[in-house]
C-alpha cells in the first residue's frame, strides 16, 4: 500500500503564496495518478488539481491560473504551488493517489485509492 504525508500548510494572508508537499512511500509512485483535494468546514470535499502518470494536469475553475500541480517522481513527491491566495481557499488540503489516468470529471468524483491525513491552510482576509 501507499502512504501519503502532506506538509506545508499554515496561516497566511490574502495575496500570499504557499507550497504544499506530499511525500509518498513505496516503489510505485510513478505509476499513480496524483491529486489534491480540499475540504472546508461544513462543505463537501472538492477537487483542486490532478496530474496523470504522463504529466497531464487538470484544475478546478476556482484555482485555474493561480495554482500549479507538479510531481517529482525521483523524490516520490507531489507539490501544489498556490499563488494569490484568497480567504475562500481556507480548507484542509488532502493528497491522494489512484490507479486511473482520467480527466476532470473523473477526478471530481474522488475515486482515489490512497489518501493522506491532510494539512490545514488558513488564509486571512
Amino acid at each position: 500500500q501507499v502512504q501519503l504525508v502532506e506538509s506545508g500548510g499554515r496561516l497566511v494572508q490574502a495575496g500570499d503564496s504557499l507550497r504544499l508537499s506530499c511525500a509518498a512511500s513505496g516503489r510505485s509512485f510513478s505509476s499513480y495518478a496524483m491529486a489534491w483535494y480540499r475540504q472546508a468546514p461544513g462543505k463537501q470535499r472538492e477537487l483542486v488539481a490532478a496530474i496523470t502518470t504522463d504529466g497531464k494536469t487538470v484544475y478546478a475553475d476556482s484555482v485555474e491560473g493561480r495554482f500549479t500541480i507538479s510531481r517529482d517522481n525521483a523524490k516520490n513527491t507531489l507539490y501544489l504551488q498556490m499563488n494569490s491566495l484568497k480567504s475562500e481557499d481556507t480548507a484542509v488540503f488532502y493528497c491522494a493517489a489512484g490507479s486511473v489516468d482520467g480527466g476532470r470529471s473523473y477526478y471530481s468524483r474522488g475515486l482515489m485509492e490512497y489518501w493522506g491525513q491532510g494539512t490545514q491552510v488558513t488564509v486571512s482576509s
